[in-house]
């Protein structure tokens, strides 16, 4: 009897071990995934800023008569466009991220243009409300970018611990699977041309 019990003691250690070994494991990557997850909420988060405010400079250009419509229409319409775009946290896939980056760096491109557009309507520039924007904008153009690292920062995290062996197999088995990083927008890594009008 006491031969057949010591077996079972080592069997019994060794799986409550393997036990513990499996849990922590499963608990770590469900922690990095969430700090993961919530850092893409922040970035959500930190556009949303971006487009609430680039919605009260639209409304106060739409309150200048003679400014350009075209230009004008082609930022509400980016505007729509990049807040139609969801990315469901449980699904950050590489393709839901492209499209939600794509419909943000139209909006951004077309306000450029807007804002640029401004040059030839100083009343406009003289406005409270654009002077506010101007002096917000940076900031939020900087948090986002801020956001936008610690998301990746966070999904780093989270691939390496799910990655390496021997977490990749019982991640695996869990259904832990790679998410998507943030990258930069195509073209990004040229220059801008810059030019000077000295009229």
């Amino acid at each position: 009897m006491k031969k057949l019990l010591i077996p079972i003691i080592i069997i019994a250690i060794i799986a409550f071990s393997l036990y513990k070994w499996a849990v922590g494991i499963n608990n770590t990557a469900v922690t990095l995934e969430a700090n993961a997850k919530t850092s893409w909420s922040n970035v959500e988060s930190t556009y949303q800023r971006r487009n609430d405010l680039y919605n009260t400079v639209i409304k106060t250009v739409q309150g200048s008569a003679d400014f350009e419509r075209k230009t004008l229409k082609e930022v509400i319409e980016a505007r729509s466009k990049a807040t139609s775009v969801n990315v469901n946290v449980d699904d950050l896939t590489p393709e839901n991220l492209e499209k939600f980056q794509k419909a943000q760096s139209q909006l951004s491109g077309s306000f450029s243009r807007l804002i640029a557009s401004f040059e030839r309507y100083p009343e406009l520039k003289t406005t409270d409300q654009f002077r506010d924007f101007i002096k917000q904008q940076e900031g939020t153009e900087n948090r986002i970018n801020v956001a936008r690292d610690r998301y990746n920062q966070d999904v780093n995290q989270y691939d390496i611990y799910t990655s390496k062996f021997p977490n990749s197999v019982l991640t695996g088995w869990f259904g832990f699977e790679e998410m998507a990083r943030y990258k930069a927008d195509p073209g990004s890594e040229n220059a801008p041309e810059v030019e000077f009008n000295f009229d």
